[in-house]
């Protein structure tokens, strides 16, 4: 199917161009900070606009997930970006506690699954300052 969605205002999100699943960065509404990357299928998308809640589908248990459903780690949506393509997406967000299942060395969920970077010599990783 080809069409111009570029300058369309319908939603029309293509679902099928990666069999059924699209990129979903979650960024944080106020500080703007990258928080994770997830999958969204419509069904995701569905909870996720009825609910409020940012909701993904789990690609390593291959079943719909509500982002703080088990943890309390909420991600409350606050607006919905789609890029030209309806290809992929961003979750602006509240968060109510951390983001990644990760947790730094004070035992403590991470506000972000982007923790690292890579090195000067592009040879290994390094935490971000205040990461640890």
């Amino acid at each position: 199917m080809h069409f111009m969605c570029e300058a369309s205002l319908k939603l029309e999100i293509q679902f099928e161009k990666r069999g059924g699943l699209i990129p979903v960065v979650v960024q944080d509404v106020e500080t703007l900070q990258v928080l994770m990357l997830g999958y969204a299928n419509k069904e995701a998308l569905d909870e996720t606009i009825s609910t409020g809640k940012a909701t993904f589908w789990s690609t390593s248990r291959n079943e719909l997930w509500t982002k703080g459903k088990t943890s309390g780690d909420v991600l409350s949506i606050k607006e919905i970006l789609v890029d030209c393509d309806q290809d992929a997406l961003v979750y602006k967000v509240v968060r109510q506690g951390g983001t990644c299942h990760t947790k730094n060395k004070d035992n403590e969920t991470r506000v972000s699954c982007f923790y690292r970077k890579i090195d000067e010599q592009l040879q290994n990783l390094e935490f971000i300052p205040g990461a640890e």
